[in-house]
Order: structure tokens, then C-alpha cells, then sequence
């Protein structure tokens, strides 16, 4: 069976890969292993290619014989909240979230809102493989509506989960940068719906992300980050392409890295839950463990990937999670990495302290994370992670392969791991030595190349 999903749905690069044939044959594939007449929602980020491939997908599920309800360009998170309170049995997402804008792809959410699991994709894929063209007659053709009130819904959602009020009586100045993506119609209507005065950057809709590439990483949002303190902002907001993750800007105009953040919003949830579990993937920081069992809190690693993610803190009833990369997950909202929650998070915990977000930030542990990636051929991967477990595996010291092959050495650890949505591996490194930290980034740079250099078949 050829395997079609990554650690985040389909994602390839359009006109390539990503045809319109493709695109039809995988919705095809959904539109069969979904009850024939199931509601099934629809929604799409700003991508260039997005409305023609979600149109494409709507009519192949219509001539199905599905309902589909479409949402229209919205957050992933702000699609995930509608699938279920549209009464959808599927929703379908055509995204690439932060990939490059030559990516676009196929992303499919439960009855429940989250991320359907492993099984539910290989169904889709074992259709494909088998040629699924699913066809009713005319008179069982599914109904094409439109819900407009997804953005509306998402916002009420999201400001009945914290204290609007007080939020409003802090008078916040906000930078918002929307990344040219799907969060225009929603964060900075958020913002002012909090009583914030809102800045907006990079604010119009545009699949070519003419601001700056979609990933949220520092050396993209150099030029929104200097906005921050030249208008008086009490800090920045950056989403990318569809919204799922938000990363931080202090007043002073500082980027903050995001696993500082998750580390503070995890601390906030377990002391306000007097403890709990958080979850988060091998990648994330140690900074978590050792600023919440203090307070009676534990972490539970796991896979990289949302899917997974959220799946295990339902399971485990955790108060917080989510990835080290600005994606975080609030149960107590939805099960769904979520910038715009993020958001207004950071927001009520600020004025629930009265501190500054670089204040509270320098409350938590501080290590130094580094993150690299390098190129790798697909076909390759299985045989550069054996090579690398081999290779980072000789000193005898403790080795972790829930994703990837996670080593630690003394005073710090290194991940090294394929990337489930683009041709790369991903190299995350951590110390509380930045010298360290940087050494350790560079030998998993190095075990990578010397994998690739060689052709030796794996023992």
C-alpha cells in the first residue's frame, strides 16, 4: 500500500505531485470509506492553489452522494471547532499549514475534531491504491452549502474561555502578524474583541507569503519583530500559513522562543489544575519537567506529530500540551495545535499577573534549543536513521527511538529524525550551555551528511 500521509496529512509540492488528478482520486478515496450521505465539512487555508482544490473536492464528494458543508477559508483550528458543531462526520482541510508556498495538501478531522488517527488514513490509502471512483445517481447528489459563521463561532469560542474583561481593562497594544494566511479573518477581529488596540502586519491574504515565509522562526519575522517596540506594542503575535501555531514577540521587540512559551503556558495550566499531566513529543524541551513537578506535574512524551499528540491527552486527561514549535493544544478548548487560543492565553495570563511576557518568561528554566534541518532524499530516509542510530548509539550512553533517535550526552541531548511533511531530516539539539547546544545541532548535522555520503547497506 503506498503511503500517502505524513505526520500531518498529505502535503507535496502543487503541479507536481500535488494534481488536480491526485487531489480527486485521494477525495474519492475519503468519499468511500465515509457513510454514503455522512455530512462532510469543508475548508481551506490561503494558499494559492487552496479554493481550486477545495472546490474540486467538494464536487467530488457531492457527486458521491455527501453533503458538504463548506467553511470557507478559516485557521485549521477554527475548522477543526466547526466540524463538530456543524454536526459534520468528517472534515476535510485543504492546507500545507507552514510548508513553503509551492506545497499545498490534504489534511482530514473527525466527527470529534481531532486529527484522524493512523487507521483512518490507511483506509484512504488502501482506496486509492484500489481505485476508488465512488458515483450516485442524480437524484442522491449531495447539497453544496456554505456556513459563513465559522470565524464567528471560533471567536466566541475562544473569548468565553478566558476574562475578556480584564484583558480589556489592560489596555493591551498588539502586533498581530497574520503571515499573509488563514488567520486574516479571525486574530486580529480576536484581538479587538479582547479590547486590545490592534497593529496589523502582513494582514491581506496572499498563497505567495510576500512578508515572509510561512514558518514563524526568527530569521522570517525579523522585520515584524522590530514593529513591536517602534509602535509601543506590549508584544507581538506571528501566526503561519493556517494558524496553528503563534509565536512571541516581547515590547522590547525580542523574539521569544517558542518552547519558552509552551514551558510558561504549561506551568500556568498544571499550578491553575494544582497538577496534571502535560504531553508533548521526544523533541521538547527538558525545561517543561523541571518547571512543573515542582508543582505536581508530569510529562508525557510521545510521537512527533498533532495527531498523536492530542490523542494521548485525551487519553491521559492532561491539562496542557502540544509541540516545542508554537503549537500549542488547551483541552479545555478544543483538541488542536491553536495560534488564535494561544493568543488570548498569553493575554489573560498577563493580565492575570500584571506582569510583562518577558518577565514571565525569564521565570521559567532556561535552556538553549537549536534547531537545524538538512535535505534528504525520501527514498533514503529508513537508511539515513539506521545509520544515525548506529552512529550516535556507539558511546553506549542512553538512546530514545519513539520518533527518530533521540541521545543524550552529558549536559545535554540531540534528536535527529525524518520529517513526515517535507524531503528532510530535522536535527533538534539542547543544553544549558549554548556553546553545547550548538555542538551537539553540529553533530547531528554531521552523523546526517556522513549517512548520505555513504551507500553501505545498513547491518
Amino acid at each position: 500500500m503506498t503511503r500517502l500521509f505524513g505526520t500531518n496529512g498529505i502535503r507535496e509540492v502543487v503541479g507536481e505531485r500535488l494534481t488536480p488528478d491526485f487531489v480527486r482520486r485521494v477525495v474519492a478515496a475519503i468519499a468511500e470509506v465515509t457513510p454514503v450521505g455522512a455530512p462532510i465539512a469543508v475548508g481551506w487555508d490561503g494558499r494559492t492553489s487552496s479554493p481550486a482544490f477545495a472546490r474540486l473536492a467538494s464536487a467530488t464528494l457531492s457527486l458521491a452522494g455527501h453533503r458538504v458543508v463548506e467553511l470557507g477559508l478559516l485557521p485549521t483550528p477554527a475548522i477543526q471547532y466547526s466540524v463538530t458543531r456543524v454536526g459534520a462526520q468528517l472534515g476535510l482541510i485543504i492546507t500545507a499549514s507552514h510548508n513553503p508556498p509551492e506545497f499545498n495538501g490534504v489534511k482530514c478531522i473527525g466527527s470529534d475534531g481531532l486529527e484522524v488517527p493512523r487507521e483512518f488514513e490507511e483506509r484512504i490509502e488502501a482506496a486509492v491504491d484500489a481505485g476508488a471512483a465512488p458515483a450516485v445517481p442524480f437524484a442522491q447528489v449531495g447539497e453544496i452549502v456554505q456556513d459563513s459563521m465559522g470565524g464567528t463561532r471560533y471567536i466566541d469560542g475562544i473569548v468565553a474561555q478566558v476574562d475578556a474583561a480584564r484583558i480589556a481593562a489592560r489596555r493591551f497594544t498588539v502586533v498581530v502578524d497574520c503571515g499573509n494566511g488563514a488567520s486574516v479573518p479571525t486574530s486580529p477581529a480576536l484581538l479587538h474583541r479582547l479590547g486590545c488596540r490592534v497593529v496589523s502586519v502582513n494582514a491581506h491574504v496572499d498563497g505567495t507569503f510576500p512578508g515572509h515565509l510561512s514558518e514563524p522562526v526568527e530569521a522570517n519575522v525579523r522585520e515584524t519583530a522590530r514593529i513591536v517596540p517602534t509602535v509601543g506594542a506590549d508584544l507581538g503575535v506571528i501566526h503561519d500559513g493556517d494558524a496553528d501555531r503563534a509565536v512571541f514577540v516581547d515590547r522590547e521587540g525580542r523574539y521569544l522562543p517558542p518552547e519558552h512559551i509552551f514551558t510558561l503556558l504549561a506551568r500556568d495550566a498544571v499550578e491553575r489544575h494544582s497538577g496534571g499531566v502535560v504531553v508533548t513529543p521526544v523533541s521538547g524541551s527538558q525545561a517543561v519537567e523541571d518547571a512543573i513537578s515542582p508543582l505536581g506535574g508530569s510529562v508525557v512524551y510521545t510521537r512527533v506529530g498533532s495527531p498523536t499528540v492530542t490523542r494521548e491527552m485525551k487519553a491521559r486527561h492532561a491539562v496542557f500540551g502540544g509541540e516545542e514549535n508554537g503549537g500549542s493544544v488547551f483541552p479545555a478548548f478544543q483538541y488542536a495545535r491553536d495560534g488564535g487560543m494561544a493568543a488570548a492565553a498569553v493575554l489573560d495570563l498577563l493580565a492575570r499577573t500584571g506582569a510583562s511576557l518577558s518577565e514571565l518568561v525569564g521565570q521559567v528554566p532556561r535552556y538553549t534549543f537549536v534547531k537545524e534541518k538538512i535535505a534528504c532524499p525520501v527514498d533514503r530516509r529508513e537508511e539515513v536513521l539506521m545509520h544515525v542510530a548506529r552512529a550516535l548509539g556507539r558511546d553506549g550512553g542512553r538512546v530514545v527511538t519513539i520518533d527518530g533517535v533521540k541521545a543524550f550526552r552529558t549536559g545535554g541531548w540531540i534528536l535527529l529524525r525524518p520529517s513526515g511533511t517535507e524531503p528532510l531530516f530535522r536535527v533538534f539539539a539542547e543544553s544549558k550551555d549554548p556553546a553545547r547546544a550548538r555542538a551537539l545541532a553540529d553533530e547531528g548535522l554531521a552523523a546526517v551528511r556522513d549517512a548520505l555520503g555513504s551507500r553501505a547497506a545498513p547491518s
